[in-house]
Parts: structure tokens; C-alpha cells; sequence
């Protein structure tokens, strides 16, 4: 079994997303977290002057979703066939799309305001999701078991319903999804120990 060691901060953030494919395959590796205090320190050490990377059995791999992606082949979270594969892309190239919205909230100086502008970005995606849930009878986004997609969509609306507890409340199949992925076993354990962070 190869040796893995993840390196990020002390946050979910660019990481959260690979440490969900480690802990839905029931993979060990080396959790490494870097307080940002550190991080000019450690920042020459890196690969490319930034985080996370991957070491693999000595080898270093650096940006987010190539090492998310590399991980699902690895585990088997990517699919049966190309086809599954490449609606499993489609919807993990949905979730970041969604994702960069989010700097919207951030540059909102208003505080009133933050919420409205998350709702905002969040109402077309959601209901995007939910479409994609309604055509796959398993729960699943695509195919009948966990994969890639399904860990992306969980991650992604993590902040989201940090801001807003109410985000889901008019998505029943998102609501059943995220249930779904929090009751994996595998994950279950992760989930529930896993450091309380900002984002």
C-alpha cells in the first residue's frame, strides 16, 4: 500500500475534498496541518510555493482537484465507465463553478447584505443538483455508490449552510443527498472527528 501525506493548513478549504476521498475509501495517510503562521516558513519547502500537495512514496503533486481526481481513480470514487466518469466530471466542474461565486459574500461589505448575496449564488446550483438527483434513482449523482461528485457536493455546500441553516429547506433531494454521503460508514467516523474549522 503506498504511503500518503496530504499538506494544507489547519482549515477544510482546497484539501477538504481529497481528505473525503481518503476517509470514503477507508485510506490511512498522513493528515499534515500547517497553521498559517507557519506558513511562510514552510512556504520554500513546497513545490510551488503553495498548498495543498500531495507526497506520494517521495513524489510531490500539487493543485486541488488533480489530486482529488487522482485519488478517486485511485479508490474507485470515479465510476464503472467513461460515461460515469464524465458525468461525474461534469458535476465536479459544477461545484467549482459554484464555488467561485463565493467570492461574492466576501466582498460584500455589507453584513446585511452577506446572506442575500450567498442566496443568490446558491438559488441556480441548487437547483441544478437537484435535477441532476432527481434523474438517479440511487440518491447518488451519478451511478448506485459513492463517488467523486457526491464528496465535491458535500464539501462544497459546507459553507453555505454555515452561514445559512436554512439553504436546504426548500431542496428535499439535496437534504436526502447530504444524509445519504453523512451516513457513509466509512465517512462517518471522518465526519465526526474531523477539527472544527472556519472554513
Amino acid at each position: 500500500m503506498p504511503k500518503y501525506k496530504l499538506v494544507y493548513f489547519d482549515l477544510r478549504g482546497r484539501a477538504e475534498l481529497s481528505r473525503l476521498c481518503f476517509a470514503a475509501a477507508g485510506v490511512v495517510f498522513d493528515d499534515v496541518r500547517v497553521p498559517v503562521t507557519k506558513w511562510l516558513e514552510i512556504k520554500p519547502t513546497t513545490p510551488y510555493g503553495e498548498l495543498p500537495y500531495l507526497e506520494l512514496d517521495g513524489r510531490r503533486i500539487t493543485q486541488s482537484m488533480a489530486i482529488s481526481r487522482f485519488l478517486a481513480n485511485e479508490f474507485n470514487l470515479f465510476g464503472d465507465s467513461n460515461y460515469e466518469r464524465l458525468r461525474i466530471d461534469e458535476v465536479v466542474e459544477l461545484v467549482e463553478d459554484f464555488r467561485k461565486g463565493f467570492v461574492n459574500y466576501y466582498r460584500e461589505a455589507d453584513p446585511s447584505k452577506k446572506v442575500k448575496s450567498l442566496i443568490s449564488i446558491n438559488m441556480p446550483f441548487l437547483g441544478i443538483f437537484s435535477k441532476i438527483l432527481s434523474g438517479n434513482s440511487s440518491g447518488y449523482l451519478v451511478g448506485n455508490k459513492i463517488s467523486l461528485g457526491d464528496l465535491a457536493l458535500f464539501d462544497v455546500m459546507e459553507f453555505p449552510l454555515d452561514q445559512c441553516e436554512t439553504t436546504l429547506d426548500k431542496y428535499q433531494k439535496l437534504r436526502e443527498h447530504r444524509n445519504l454521503v453523512q451516513s457513509h460508514q466509512s465517512l462517518q467516523k471522518y465526519l465526526e472527528q474531523r477539527p472544527k474549522t472556519e472554513i
